[in-house]
């Protein structure tokens, strides 16, 4: 199982890499913008809050460095989450896949799928107390993915229901309801306080839509943007507590 796990973590990694510069290359495809072209009225994130994959990348190719290294072998908890790290990382490269191929609720299959397993595997493994290190090549990469899943679910399965036409007429009530869901999701698990990166990323993107959303449905920016406040102080908070 240790020798699997090493050789498994990498290939996922590589794996959720290359697909979307295979993608980019050689314009394989819907691009993720021209998938969500035809469902974005109800809940967007501006353009630049997609960034934040190189960070997510760099974080995951140090994971998949450090957990092969000889030092963890035996390391419990790096066994422990290896399994949804792997379902998750995986999820990257296959929701390029699905959104490519415009298979709307194969995308939100994927997605959900990848953000359930991640932050329910760091629910239940992360450390209260862990090394520098650790933190640093473990468990802030994949609670930044964990992080950026929730949120990028919520406006996928958003996303998908107003292109196909279930939102229509109550698209700004969905729109705060999607804020909701995803804000209270994140206070939930960052209220166990053992990995309070997780809300860095959704701080984030709901600053974004907060961008995006600012022109044509203030109120529902407004809400963005307070929630971002919320979590964000929160996390901060929590790893306060953690540090003392």
């Amino acid at each position: 199982m240790v020798a699997a796990r090493r050789v498994l973590i990498p290939l996922a990694v590589a794996f959720a890499i290359l697909v979307p510069a295979a993608q980019a290359v050689f314009g394989l495809g819907l691009s993720a913008a021209e998938f969500a072209q035809d469902g974005n009225g109800t809940l967007r994130a501006a353009g630049y809050a997609f960034s934040i994959w190189s960070v997510i990348y760099a974080g995951l190719v140090a994971y998949a460095v450090w957990q092969a290294l000889p030092r963890n072998r035996d390391d419990a908890a790096l066994a422990a989450i290896a399994g949804p790290s792997i379902v998750a990382i995986l999820g990257c490269g296959l929701w390029i896949i699905a959104s490519a191929l415009d298979l709307k609720w194969g995308s939100v299959g994927v997605i959900v799928v990848s953000a359930v397993a991640l932050t329910a595997g760091l629910w239940r493994t992360a450390p209260g107390v862990a090394g520098w290190k650790d933190r640093l090549f473990v468990w802030w990469p994949l609670s930044l993915l964990a992080g950026w899943l929730t949120i990028a679910a919520a406006i996928n399965i958003l996303t998908v229901l107003t292109a196909v036409g279930a939102l229509k007429g109550i698209e700004t009530a969905a729109a705060f309801v999607g804020v909701g869901v995803v804000t209270g999701v994140a206070l939930a698990v960052l209220r166990t306080g053992r990995f309070p990166v997780y809300g860095a990323p959704i701080a984030w993107g709901l600053v974004a839509v907060w961008v995006a959303e600012t022109a044509g449905k203030p109120d529902v920016a407004a809400a963005a943007l307070g929630a971002a406040v919320v979590v964000g102080a929160y996390a901060v908070w929590q790893g306060w507590r953690g540090a003392r």
